[in-house]
């Protein structure tokens, strides 16, 4: 009984000790290696499953989405299920433009471009941002720009459990922000514009109140006004597991611009054809 006591003693201490040595571990990771880590995550995913919250700020407000996403990278595949619609989109299959199912008046569904106006309305993004590719690139971006000044503006703030999933916490902080002339070139558009200089397209439209949309046709030598970074602050909470950014909060010089929440985050599920087309039985591609 003793010799049973001991042993039990022994191997609490010894787990509690191994417990310690891999949460110090874990702890010394630095901004710099959990940056690495999240863009690499985010270029070793094929497949994921999850529902997201999105909020951004608009022309009245803020706008609220809610929606349950599959999403296979290679062929690019997406379904969207959003308060009874469903969504489905694969890269060259129905001209590039989205099938929509509406489950509701008119009850007719329908094709739709992804970059078209009843699609984008007053919504930051597109289908062709959706998942972590486009975010990464941004903030990869934002780290080789600052290169030997990492430090000075990405910063760990510790560990913080955020959706349900034990996260670290990075902030971002562009001390530089403001906004800059540019001079429009040839057959440039704001998305080019935007995607050419790693900043929100969405941004552009908000700080040039002469522009109506983003379909706006921009001349040669016309002057536009565009922010110098994609933020003034980013935190973000990268999930410690995957090492993907489940919460995405950005704000500009004004307030919260843009936040994304991830929940019940699925990586690499197996995801077949069936799984993208059992809610359109009768359709075939």
């Amino acid at each position: 009984m003793l010799k049973t006591r001991i042993f039990l003693y022994i191997a609490v201490i010894s787990g509690l000790f191994y417990s310690r040595v891999l949460h110090a571990q874990k702890s010394q990771l630095t901004a710099k290696e959990i940056i690495y880590k999240m863009v690499k995550s985010i270029e070793d995913v094929d497949r994921l499953k999850y529902s997201l919250k999105i909020t951004e700020r608009g022309k009245k407000g803020y706008n609220h989405y809610e929606s349950s996403v599959k999403l296979n990278r290679n062929p690019r595949k997406i379904y969207l299920y959003i308060k009874g619609i469903e969504l489905l989109w694969i890269s060259g299959w129905n001209h590039n433009k989205a099938y929509v199912k509406p489950n509701s008046f008119p009850f007719m569904n329908l094709s739709l471009d992804p970059l078209g106006y009843l699609m984008r309305q007053d919504q930051h993004h597109t289908l062709n941002e959706m998942g972590f590719d486009y975010f990464g690139s941004v903030v990869e971006y934002m780290a080789l720009k600052v290169n030997d000044k990492f430090d000075q503006y990405f910063k760990l703030e510790g560990e913080e459990r955020y959706n349900n999933r034990p996260c670290y916490k990075v902030i971002i902080d562009n001390k530089d922000f403001g906004y800059e002339n540019y001079t429009v070139g040839n057959n440039e558009s704001i998305t080019t514009i935007a995607r050419k200089l790693h900043i929100s397209e969405y941004m552009i439209l908000e700080v040039n109140p002469k522009l109506n949309d983003y379909f706006d046709i921009l001349k040669k030598g016309q002057i536009l006004k565009v922010p110098n970074a994609y933020a003034k602050h980013v935190t973000l909470y990268i999930d410690q597991l995957y090492f993907l950014p489940i919460g995405v909060k950005i704000f500009d010089d004004k307030s919260l611009y843009e936040q994304y929440d991830y929940h019940y985050l699925q990586v690499n599920p197996k995801i077949d054809d069936s799984e993208f087309t059992k809610e359109y039985k009768d359709y075939k591609f």
